[in-house]
């Protein structure tokens, strides 16, 4: 008789515990963003080559030797330690196609090759452009302005985020007349980096331009979620 009352009160003590671990918790849970905004510092110019050959090989030869006296102009101007890489190269066949269902044939290859040229002195996009242009480049594909530490914005404005959120969470336990316990989540949603992304591209057989306006600044959004425990005060 002692074993079964023993095991029955093992069962109620067990049950009560098991009430404790999953009783629901008082929270609050709010979203804050914030923006955080930079003068451009940074200008990323890619500029490339477009060249059209009857045989692949021609196209390609041709090709290299232009975008190389593209390169060389940039370093003239920027000097020899200038950041300037290749961040696209393609060598397609163009179709002649012909009508009531002819079959097409390759009439042509095309060779494009792409470099960016990475400019810190924003004063000189311009001459950039210019140079590149008259250096034999016929595709300027975008012009983006940005800030060399973007890292810098986003920390920021992740912190803004969150002291909003806190700030949020503790105006609303104040006025439901609740008591922040402890903090139960934090939860970073996706930033934005508008001027990072933003492309000013252009008809790949279009002559360049002149630059596109200067951006008067650089922002970075933040999204901070904030789960909190409350109970009553």
């Amino acid at each position: 008789m002692k074993m079964i009352v023993a095991a029955l009160l093992a069962c109620v003590v067990s049950q009560v515990n098991a009430q404790q671990i999953t009783s629901p918790v008082s929270s609050i849970r709010v979203t804050a963003d914030a923006t955080v905004s930079a003068k451009p510092d940074r200008a990323l110019i890619d500029v490339g080559v477009l060249t059209q050959e009857k045989q692949p090989q021609n196209a390609s030869s041709q090709n290299a030797k232009q975008i190389d006296t593209v390169v060389i102009a940039m370093h003239k101007l920027l000097g020899a330690d200038a950041d300037i890489k290749t961040i696209n190269y393609a060598l397609n066949p163009d179709y002649q196609y012909r009508p009531l269902g002819g079959k097409s044939a390759v009439s042509s290859y095309t060779a494009m090759n792409v470099v960016r040229v990475t400019v810190d002195d924003l004063d000189k996009v311009g001459a950039v452009l210019d140079a590149a242009t008259q250096a034999g480049a016929n595709h300027v594909e975008s012009v983006r302005y940005t800030v060399r530490d973007q890292q810098v914005l986003h920390a920021q404005a992740v912190r803004d985020a969150a002291a909003k959120a806190r700030a949020s969470a503790d105006a609303l336990a104040s006025a439901l007349n609740l008591k922040i316990l402890r903090v139960l989540s934090v939860e970073e949603g996706d930033s934005s980096l508008p001027g990072a992304d933003a492309a000013d591209l252009r008809d790949p057989s279009a002559p360049a331009a002149p630059p596109p306006a200067q951006s008067s600044s650089f922002v970075v959004t933040a999204n901070v979620t904030l789960t909190v425990e409350v109970s009553a005060r």
